[in-house]
């Protein structure tokens, strides 16, 4: 899909207005775009954009979720660990970051809009992609517990990195919204059917991913901190 619709002038589409919003928030930021703003980017009437986009919630999601699915065009992410679970791990992780420099003033958004479910954690946060992520470290011979916790590990760290470098850049950090107490069944249906269906790796992990652990994680990524600032410190003693 084309990031600038200024070369194509053509029907309005759901796709075209998606990729007009995305180059408004990188030319103007999030503060100034509203559905008259980019009906004029579009040269139409604002409420022409709604018989695609019931609102600018609904933009702001779907420009999310172009977002993530960009991943899904780029060569170097691989869908399985063909050469280990670092190399996979890696993989996945300079394809966010490459979404992130490639639209830094959108991807902040990446965090603040609610996720598919509540217990998926930006900026893997598509049911597809914690699929794809957790049944390639299964694959590996991850247990479901050793899975989930890298999971975690690894949104907690990319968001965080992730989020500090596109700042440097002029993207905005706001406040980020929270979901309220959906229950993680009821984000998809009733009966979790399709959530079984259609996610099978993320449906037989749901109960870990429900955990709340943020005591844990903080104080296993602080130890992780004290043991990089140690390493320095001996480093520079060592010069």
């Amino acid at each position: 899909m084309p990031t600038s619709t200024r070369a194509s002038r053509g029907r309005l589409t759901r796709e075209r207005i998606v990729a007009a919003a995305l180059e408004h928030l990188e030319d103007s930021g999030l503060g100034t775009l509203t559905m008259r703003e980019l009906g004029k980017r579009l040269k139409v009437e604002a409420m022409a954009l709604y018989r695609h986009v019931p609102g600018k919630d609904e933009l702001l999601d779907a420009v999310v979720e172009q977002l993530i699915d960009d991943m899904h065009d780029d060569a170097e992410v691989a869908a399985t660990p063909a050469d280990g679970w670092e190399d996979f791990v890696r993989r996945m992780a300079r394809g966010v970051r490459r979404v992130a420099l490639a639209h830094p003033k959108a991807f902040p958004l990446v965090a603040s809009r609610p996720p598919e479910a509540p217990w998926l954690r930006p900026p893997l946060r598509s049911l597809g992609w914690v699929e794809t992520f957790l049944a390639g470290l299964r694959q590996e011979g991850f247990s479901d517990r050793a899975a989930v916790d890298t999971y975690r590990a690894f949104t907690g760290f990319l968001l965080g990195t992730l989020l500090l470098e596109v700042a440097a850049l002029g993207a905005d950090i706001g406040p980020l919204d929270v979901m309220d107490g959906e229950d993680p069944d009821d984000a998809l249906d009733p009966a979790g059917a399709q959530l079984r269906r259609d996610f099978p790796t993320v449906a037989s992990m749901r109960r870990l991913l429900r955990e709340n652990r943020s005591a844990e994680e903080f104080e296993e990524a602080l130890d992780q901190l004290i043991e990089r600032i140690t390493a320095i410190r001996e480093a520079d003693a060592g010069s």
